[in-house]
């Protein structure tokens, strides 16, 4: 009856969308004007960084806590509200000289959260950069804060329904970036149980080479478990049934494979069968149930033209935390499939009373199901978080108040053709007013990554200002597949950086040309990461198709990169890394070549590309009499950046398109 609760309740829910004091009414924007004038918002709208976040309700469904920043440039505090009335004076927590990071409750009175705080001014090499993190831990009815001595990485491995004041955490020492996938193998965590009453810890695990990734149901019990067997170069999975000690070993594969292999968890009605993304023997990646007793995979489902990307979890997360209700993947939007009839239902009703409903979700529940907190964003919504609460559906605020529904922009997901036939799929933000626009291509970083565009801040911010934004999912990026992947550097050719995956994105520009959507005179290219470097090149390409570009945290030198990282990398990682950025163009190379305006942008403390590529370049643009403006941001890592960072940033890159782009400006 308890899984029913939300059905009957949602029922009839009373969508309240006065604010509550979690949120006061924001000032009217200067763009909001009527009729058909229109005028950018200011770049201080975009450069706040998220007014609340990590909006959660108290398992009990008392309190409700979430993450403010009250200025522009402050640093958050942690609110915990009465969610009866949410109208009442919160409780504030503030971690100074620290950043809190994140929270996340996990008894009734005690919140967790994350902390970072800025030790040098340096950094140590990749991975090592300026900040040390730390967690902490709130009893909010004592206003008491512990941090039981366990700094680096940490995780909540198992939050112990059945044991309100004990959970399982993992730790990974020495490490200033939380990082995940197969590569966490090879940094072993440490597991503890963490008495909250007593304030004490228990090392449970210590996890070494051969044995390393650990993942515990919700009564703490270890069921799966990931290896290295170093003396044949492969990951090992094993598994231990309830009520035993001895873990078995039920797949392996090679590191050097590119077959994608992942364990999201297990059926809690027949626990022998796992939840399990393959590829077993297809291009793309399906959703199959393994059978650890025999083997034997049955496929749930696959798609032809995307992989599937994940299984959705029971938003029952006190008394059926361990239930996978559903499935997802990603292409026009985000695309939930549910395979619990409950869950599905009250999603579809979410979906019904959430205003302009497009990524809809349910962050935290209460035990007894009548309390929770539903978050919404999409192309029309940074993010917007409401709380049900006693049958009254209500919001709470939103991550971006002074950005308005109606100034905010459509985005497209279109395919186009590459010069060699390959398919490409891209989103397309699209500006007020009429064709054909300007257009700035927007690469995303990585580059292997799976891209998925609800709401996008970089291409909101250059369509409000006029610029239709294309984002290009080129080869070499995750989603579509083995082949299309595996294209980026495993092309007979060599590796793609400069080549075929440049021709991708040039190829979606001149597609948006030819439809009559874009003016061919009036295309830039902007980037950050790889997307830089993809900026990069494009600025000395030729025939040259657009006016000019912006790099930021930009790979100018590829062997001063790959070889930045080569010690930390091995198998499939160091094939797909080495592969491409070795046979890539190298902008630092191509310097004599570059034919439009840069504007080229780096934090100085970048753990992952260093500032010195953005350095070395600018001499070398110097000493070819080259055309272009620096802003090198100062204390700005690889991401998150602060207000002061993107004011910098945004109004560079606004005043450089509007200006200096071309020979009269974007």
């Amino acid at each position: 009856m308890k899984r029913n609760v939300v059905v009957a309740v949602a029922a009839g829910l009373a969508l309240v969308v006065a604010p509550s004091r979690a949120e006061a009414p924001p000032p009217s924007p200067a763009a909001a004007g009527s009729g058909d004038a229109f005028e950018p918002y200011p770049v201080e709208y975009w450069a706040l960084r998220p007014v609340i976040q990590n909006v959660e309700v108290s398992p009990d469904g008392e309190r409700l806590a979430l993450m403010r920043i009250s200025s522009r440039d402050g640093n958050p505090v942690v609110e915990v509200y009465d969610a009866k009335n949410l109208q009442e004076k919160p409780f504030r927590l503030n971690a100074d000289p620290m950043e809190i990071r994140w929270i996340s409750w996990i008894s009734d009175k005690h919140l967790l959260f994350g902390a970072r705080q800025q030790v040098r001014k340096v950094i140590k090499g990749q991975g090592q950069g300026v900040w040390r993190t730390r967690f902490g831990m709130l009893d909010v009815e004592k206003k008491k804060v512990d941090n039981f001595g366990l700094p680096g990485c940490v995780n909540v491995e198992s939050v112990l329904p059945n044991e309100p004041y004990k959970i399982i955490v993992s730790v990974v020492e020495g490490v200033s970036r939380c990082g995940g996938g197969r590569s966490a193998v090879f940094r072993p965590p440490a597991y503890y149980e963490l008495d909250l009453e007593k304030s004490t810890k228990k090392l449970l695990i210590r996890g070494k080479m051969s044995r390393s990734g650990y993942v515990f149901d919700s009564e703490g019990n270890p069921w799966l478990m990931l290896g290295l067997d170093e003396s044949k170069d492969e990951f090992v999975w094993y598994h231990r049934k309830l009520g035993t000690k001895k873990w078995k070993e039920f797949y392996r594969i090679h590191e050097d494979s590119f077959d994608v292999f992942d364990v999201f968890g297990f059926d809690v009605d027949r626990r022998e069968n796992l939840f399990v993304r393959a590829n077993n023997g297809h291009d793309t990646a399906g959703l199959w149930a393994l059978n650890v007793d025999t083997g034997s995979m049955k496929l749930i489902d696959r798609r032809k033209d995307v992989d599937l990307r994940g299984v959705l979890g029971s938003s029952q997360q006190w008394t059926d935390p361990d239930r996978v209700v559903g499935f997802y993947y990603m292409s026009d939007r985000l695309h939930r499939h549910y395979i619990d009839e409950v869950a599905g239902a009250t999603h579809e009703q979410l979906m019904n009373v959430v205003p302009n409903a497009h990524n809809v979700s349910i962050t935290s529940r209460s035990r007894d199901g009548t309390a929770l907190t539903v978050a919404n964003s999409g192309p029309r919504d940074p993010g917007t978080y409401y709380l049900l609460k006693d049958g009254r559906f209500q919001k709470i605020g939103s991550r971006q108040p002074l950005l308005e529904r109606e100034q905010l922009a459509d985005v497209e997901y279109i395919t186009y053709k590459a010069r060699d036939g390959k398919q490409i799929a891209a989103y397309v933000t699209v500006p007020r007013g009429k064709p054909p626009f300007p257009l700035v291509v927007m690469p995303h970083g990585g580059p292997f990554v799976a891209e998925y565009v609800s709401y996008d801040p970089w291409g909101q911010l250059l369509a409000n200002n006029g610029y239709m934004v294309l984002q290009p999912q080129y080869r070499g990026s995750r989603n579509y597949g083995q082949q299309f992947y595996q294209a980026a550097f495993l092309d007979p050719e060599g590796g793609q950086g400069g080549y075929k995956m440049q021709d991708d994105k040039d190829d979606g520009a001149k597609h948006l040309v030819k439809i009559g959507r874009v003016d061919p005179d009036r295309m830039a290219m902007v980037g950050w990461s790889y997307g830089g470097y993809a900026a990069g090149v494009a600025a000395s390409r030729t025939p040259q198709i657009y006016q000019c570009v912006v790099a930021g945290a930009a790979v100018f030198d590829a062997l001063q990169q790959v070889n930045y990282y080569r010690h930390a990398m091995r198998g499939r990682q160091e094939i797909e890394q080495v592969s491409m950025w070795d046979d890539s163009v190298s902008p630092i190379k191509e310097v004599a070549k570059v034919n439009v305006p840069m504007l080229i942008v780096h934090g100085d403390v970048d753990q992952i590309v260093p500032v010195e590529h953005a350095r070395k370049y600018t001499k070398e643009l110097d000493q070819h009499g080259k055309f272009y403006k620096y802003v090198e941001l100062a204390g700005a890592d690889h991401g998150g950046l602060s207000f002061d960072h993107r004011i910098d940033f945004y109004t560079a890159m606004i005043n450089f398109l509007a200006k200096d782009c071309g020979p009269d400006g974007l």
